[in-house]
C-alpha cells in the first residue's frame, strides 16, 4: 500500500466538536466580513442588505470550499437544496451549490490508513494483496478505492469518512442555521421539510448494510438483463464503514458521445427503459442520476450501474399516480393532469385558474413530445431551454412556490438527470412508444 500524494487531499474533520468548531469558525469569519463591509458601506452613505454583505465573491468561495472540505451532511445538504429549490434560489446561493455538486476533496494517506484500520483491524493488509490509495471517486459520505484480494479478485471498496455518520444531525443543524442567518434562503420556502429529508437520506446513505442489500436486490432484479452489469456484493469484506463489491471495469458513460448513433441510441433506450421498470415494475429506484453512476463497456455495449446508496422504495400509490399522469397527458385530459399533479404533490391544491393554466401549459410542453410519431432527438431540440425559461417564469410567481414531497422530488431528479445524460450523448429514442408500454 504505497502512499501516492493526491492534490485533492484534505483531512476530514472527524468528531462532532471538531466539525462544529469548523462551522463556527466559518460563521465567525463571515460575520467579521459582514461587519467590515457594513461599516464601509455606511461610511459611503449606503444601507446594504445582509445578503449583499454575506455573499461577496470571496465569501461564496470560502463557504463552498469549507463545506466541501467538511464533506458529510453539510455538503449533502447543499446538493439537496440545489435539487429541491431549483430556480427559486438567488444566483449567489446557486453559485455555492454548484461548487458542492463537484467532486469532494479526498482523505490524505495517513487518515486513509486509520480508516482502514478502524474498519478491518490493525492487520487489514492481510485482507488485500494490494490497495490503491488514490480513490476512484469521492463524494459527500465516502470515497471508493480499488483493491486486490489475496486470490487476485479485483474489488471496489467504498470507505466512509470518519465521524461523518455520527455528526449528521449536528452538521445539518449548524449548516441550516448558517443558511438562515445569511438571509439567502427565501422566507416563503419552509426549510424544515428539506432538513427532515436531508436527515433521513443521509442516515440511509451512511448505512452501508442498507446499500449492500440494495446492491444485491438490483443484482437479482437485473440478473437476466444482459444490457446491464451490477457489481457483486463481497459480504466477507463488507463492514459498517466499508462496502466491498466486485470491481467492474468500464469507461465513463460520456465516452458514448463518440460512438456510432445506433450504439448511443441503444444505450440511452436501455437506461430510460430501466427507469420506467424501476417506477412501474420494481417500485424500487436508484434515484441518483449522477453521470459517474453509469459506466460503459465498448466491447459488449453493456452499462455498469454503480452507487445504490440513494435507492428508494416507491409506493404503489405514487407509482399509480405517475401512471395516471402519463395517461392523462397522452390523452390530452387537462383535468386528469392537474388531479395527478396534485396527488403526487407536484403542485399544491387550491391554485387560481390563471396559475392552473400556467402549470398546464408547462406540462403540455412535455406531453406533446410523447405524442409525436417519430423518435425524440435529445440533441436536436430546444425543449430543455424552453422548460428552463418557463420554470424561471414560474419561479417568479410566489403563489406557485412549493416544495413537493421527497418521493416526488427524487423521482423528478432521476428523470431530469437521465434527460441531461441523453442530451449529452446526443441520442435519438422513441420515448413515446416506451412510455405507452407502461401506461
Amino acid at each position: 500500500m504505497a502512499d501516492i500524494p493526491d492534490p485533492r487531499s484534505y483531512p476530514v474533520p472527524s468528531g462532532r466538536f471538531a466539525r462544529a468548531r469548523r462551522m463556527g469558525g466559518l460563521a465567525t469569519g463571515l460575520a467579521g466580513g459582514v461587519a467590515l463591509g457594513g461599516a464601509q458601506a455606511l461610511l459611503r452613505g449606503q444601507r446594504p442588505r445582509l445578503s449583499d454583505l454575506v455573499m461577496t465573491p470571496g465569501n461564496i468561495t470560502r463557504l463552498a470550499d469549507r463545506l466541501s472540505q467538511m464533506r458529510g451532511a453539510a455538503m449533502k445538504l447543499g446538493q439537496l437544496l440545489s435539487m429541491e429549490a431549483g430556480d427559486m434560489l438567488p444566483p449567489e446561493m446557486e453559485a455555492i451549490l454548484s461548487r458542492l455538486r463537484a467532486e469532494a476533496h479526498v482523505m490524505p494517506p495517513a487518515q486513509l490508513k486509520q480508516v482502514l484500520a478502524d474498519a478491518y483491524g490493525a492487520d487489514f493488509r492481510k485482507l488485500f494483496r494490494s490497495f490503491d490509495t488514490r480513490p476512484l471517486a469521492a463524494a459527500s459520505i465516502g470515497q471508493v478505492h480499488r483493491a486486490l484480494t489475496p486470490e487476485g479478485q479485483a474489488l471496489a471498496i467504498k470507505l466512509q469518512y470518519p465521524g461523518v455518520k455520527d455528526a449528521i444531525d449536528s452538521d445539518l443543524d449548524n449548516a441550516a442555521a448558517l443558511i438562515r442567518w445569511s438571509g439567502l434562503w427565501p422566507a416563503e420556502l419552509d426549510i424544515r421539510p428539506l432538513m427532515a429529508e436531508a436527515r433521513a437520506q443521509l442516515h440511509e446513505e451512511a448505512d452501508y448494510a442498507r446499500e449492500g442489500a440494495a446492491l444485491a436486490r438490483f443484482g437479482a432484479l437485473l440478473a437476466g438483463d444482459d444490457r446491464f452489469v451490477v457489481p457483486r456484493l463481497d459480504e466477507a469484506r463488507t463492514r459498517p464503514s466499508a462496502l466491498a463489491m466486485s470491481f467492474e471495469p468500464a469507461e465513463p458513460i460520456e465516452r458514448l458521445a463518440d460512438a456510432p448513433p445506433d450504439i448511443r441510441d441503444r444505450a440511452v433506450s436501455a437506461l430510460l427503459d430501466l427507469c420506467l421498470r424501476e417506477l412501474f415494475e420494481f417500485r424500487l429506484m436508484q434515484t441518483d442520476p449522477n453521470f459517474a453512476n453509469y459506466r460503459w463497456r465498448p466491447d459488449t455495449g453493456q452499462i455498469v450501474l454503480l452507487d445504490f446508496g440513494a435507492t428508494r422504495e416507491i409506493s404503489h400509490t405514487m407509482s399509480e399516480a405517475y401512471r395516471a399522469l402519463l395517461r392523462a397527458g397522452l390523452e390530452r385530459d387537462q383535468q386528469g393532469v392537474l388531479t395527478a399533479l396534485e396527488s403526487i404533490g407536484f403542485i399544491k391544491p387550491g391554485l387560481s385558474l390563471a396559475h392552473r393554466q400556467t402549470i398546464l401549459e408547462m406540462s403540455e410542453m412535455g406531453f406533446a413530445l410523447l405524442r409525436g410519431p417519430e423518435a425524440f432527438d435529445f440533441r436536436g431540440n430546444d425543449f430543455a431551454d424552453r422548460m428552463r425559461q418557463r420554470g424561471a417564469q414560474i419561479g417568479g410567481e410566489r403563489e406557485l412556490w412549493h416544495i413537493p414531497p421527497a418521493e416526488t422530488l427524487f423521482l423528478q431528479r432521476k428523470i431530469g438527470g437521465l434527460y441531461l445524460l441523453a442530451t449529452r450523448l446526443g441520442a435519438k429514442v422513441d420515448v413515446a412508444a416506451m412510455v405507452r408500454c407502461y401506461v
